[in-house]
């Protein structure tokens, strides 16, 4: 990472074109024209969303919709302003914190709100009242020089996650390095209702909802759209209609590694929201009977108005007590297909969660292994003779991946292994590096641009 004493992005360009800027009074330095201005207003309530984020004792993404909801004059420039800055915040929590490391307690979350935004939009950016006596503190601040901290802190993760993953990965500056930007917004086309090159075009051509946006077909999936905007997707006719969803391309490939054929009996045993369940429903033509099985029924909720913008009538969604229910039970044996997508981590989805990689402690893991066990022995139960079984995570890390399904095939000698490229090559799918993890399906940020992924296709002997 380079040196935070810098006047923030867009400066140096702004003067290569020769372009003309505005000189703050207080700093000297020169803010963009096309720079924001930060108010007072922004700081101060970016500082006191920062006080209750980065307490970690809740997810970022609800702290942050409370208190919109009891701010709720704030204009939506501001609000903008002030979600980024937490995100971006969240993102280089370890390396702000080592720059605040001298900084007063009480101090602390205006300081780390004020260095925040001047690390994403320079020090010109700043209105003078912002600062408020504290041009000093944050001028040190951005004078440190991050390349000289630990490594763990110039990664932006916890230092057990960084030796995990530097154990594990030969390239995992680059891995880190990817984990730290922003996931782009992919979408899966419900290809029931549209193909992919009508939706794209939907996208390039200027609407009443929206001007054209920059959209590409995802490398690998071939139901996939990249955006690299962030649009109001839920006011598009084609949301509304279920022409699309919002789903990574890695989630769209593991449903793809799940095969189910046209008539087959399916369970998707944690299927939460309910985004592998929809693909999978979508690849059956909607034929077939899907069970979308979780023991939460608040998240189970959720797949409802999914369901009915999809135009899907092969799904059955059910909440569960625990992976041993009645209702569960009585599918032994009978199932072609079974997917677990188990609870995890989440190491694979920082990009989206930044704040996970705080939330999570390593202490946790020996618990999730377990329930990551006992979910995999239950599903097998499921599964007919030459029937399959895919275990997917979207965590990066070997010990709820590799280990657990190695731990479950020594109980299970009735289970084998197909190599996850065979069963994307029958669709017509390659995945880059896949030689470098067979046989297992592994997709990362800086190989793939997905959110860190991992599946293993089981087959039962006949």
């Amino acid at each position: 990472m380079r040196s935070l004493g810098h006047r923030g992005p867009g400066t140096a360009c702004t003067r290569a074109r020769g372009g003309r800027g505005r000189r703050s009074r207080r700093t000297g330095a020169v803010r963009p024209m096309n720079a924001p201005r930060i108010t007072s207003l922004v700081v101060d309530h970016l500082a006191a969303l920062l006080a209750q984020v980065l307490r970690f004792d809740a997810p970022a993404d609800a702290v942050m919709s409370r208190y919109f909801k009891q701010h709720a004059k704030l204009g939506s420039r501001d609000r903008g302003l002030i979600a980024e800055g937490v995100f971006y915040a969240l993102r280089r929590y370890a390396s702000l914190k080592w720059m605040l490391q001298p900084a007063h307690p009480e101090r602390a979350p205006r300081l780390a709100a004020l260095v925040t935004l001047a690390r994403q939009h320079g020090t010109a950016a700043l209105d003078a009242r912002a600062l408020r006596g504290d041009e000093r503190a944050v001028r040190n601040a951005l004078a440190l020089d991050v390349s000289t901290a630990p490594s763990a802190i110039r990664a932006e993760v916890p230092l057990w996650l960084f030796q995990r993953i530097t154990a594990q990965y030969h390239d995992a500056e680059a891995l880190f390095a990817a984990l730290v930007e922003p996931a782009p917004l992919d979408l899966r086309v419900n290809t029931l209702k549209a193909s992919r090159d009508e939706v794209l075009a939907e996208l390039r051509s200027a609407t009443r909802q929206h001007p054209p946006l920059p959209a590409e077909p995802t490398p690998y999936s071939p139901d996939g759209i990249r955006l690299f905007e962030k649009p109001a997707l839920t006011r598009w006719p084609l949301y509304q209609d279920g022409l699309v969803e919002v789903q990574d391309e890695g989630s769209q490939l593991v449903a793809r590694l799940v095969a189910p054929r046209r008539g087959s009996m399916v369970v998707d045993f944690c299927a939460g929201a309910g985004g592998k369940t929809l693909a999978l429903g979508c690849l059956m033509k909607s034929t077939g009977r899907i069970y979308a099985f979780d023991i939460h029924a608040k998240r189970l909720a959720g797949l409802g108005p999914r369901l009915k913008r999809s135009g899907l009538s092969n799904v059955h969604p059910a909440a569960i007590s625990s992976e041993n229910d009645a209702r569960v039970k009585r599918l032994a044996g009978k199932i072609d297909r079974v997917l677990v997508d188990a609870p995890c981590s989440g190491s694979g989805t920082l990009r989206r969660n930044p704040d996970l990689k705080w939330r999570f402690d390593e202490n946790e893991l020996a618990r999730v292994n377990a329930v990551q066990a006992n979910v995999l022995r239950a599903a097998a139960r499921l599964v007919k003779s030459g029937g399959r079984l895919v275990y997917a995570t979207c965590s990066l890390l070997a010990t709820e991946n590799q280990e657990v399904v190695e731990s479950f095939l020594a109980e299970h000698p009735n289970f084998t292994v197909v190599p996850a490229a065979e069963v994307l090559k029958a669709q017509g799918i390659a995945i880059d590096h896949a030689e470098r993890h067979a046989p297992w399906f592994v997709m990362l940020p800086h190989l793939h641009g997905t959110d860190g992924f991992f599946a293993a296709v089981l087959e039962r002997r006949r």
